[in-house]
């Protein structure tokens, strides 16, 4: 979990239920910045050499393949931009996935990643961590299509979350999970109590 009064402050005014959905975009978006600077500590790099208007020094660069970010649709789409300022170099794929509100399951309906990601390390960006169905199947995905190293980042997470994901990937791979808080419990509907309700309808509205 990262621990910062910031990242504290704003998940708070994300809580609030009188947050509109303009601001609530505008704090998911420097949130998820927060939060990628601690996801990233260990990103790979390289040295290189490089020349200042003084002299020439070694320097650090982000190494080859380059990172591959993946927001789940529709809420991980509003993390994309925080972490886009973070990471500006690195690929962009997209997973639409659905969680059927009866039986908790993960559904997708939309893939547009690379076929092969062996040696890449990947970001997935999902706001909310609550059943772990929906990261557990994102994962296992990345994990077919050759990736070792995956960083799950989450505004929030449910205990029971992260156990299930824990449980679900054991020693497959390198799975790091970054999240602003843990909270309490899940509600019988699968909600992360206190939350801060639907991530998707906060950012974009309710859609029928």
């Amino acid at each position: 979990m990262a621990d910062h009064p910031l990242i504290a402050h704003k998940l708070t005014v994300l809580r609030d239920v009188n947050t509109d959905s303009p601001t609530f975009r505008r704090l998911v978006e420097e949130l998820v910045a927060l939060l990628a600077y601690e996801a990233t500590r260990e990103v790979r790099v390289e040295t290189v050499e490089v020349t200042t208007p003084v002299a020439t020094t070694t320097g650090t660069h982000i190494s080859t393949p380059r990172p591959l970010v993946v927001p789940i649709l529709r809420a991980g789409l509003g993390m994309l931009e925080g972490m886009s300022k973070l990471l500006p170099t690195a690929e962009v794929g997209f997973l639409g996935m659905l969680r059927d509100e009866t039986t908790l399951e993960a559904v997708t309906y939309a893939n547009r990643l690379p076929q092969d990601i062996t040696g890449r390390q990947t970001f997935l960006l999902d706001p909310m961590l609550a059943t772990g169905g929906t990261l557990i199947m994102a994962i296992d995905y990345l994990l077919e299509l050759g990736a070792k190293d995956v960083t799950a980042i989450c505004l929030l997470a449910a205990p029971e979350g992260i156990d299930a994901v824990r449980q679900s990937v054991g020693d497959r791979a390198e799975v790091k999970i970054v999240v602003a808080a843990v909270d309490e419990r899940l509600n019988a509907k699968g909600y992360i109590v206190p939350g801060l309700g639907d991530a998707g309808d906060r950012l974009y509205g309710v859609v029928d």
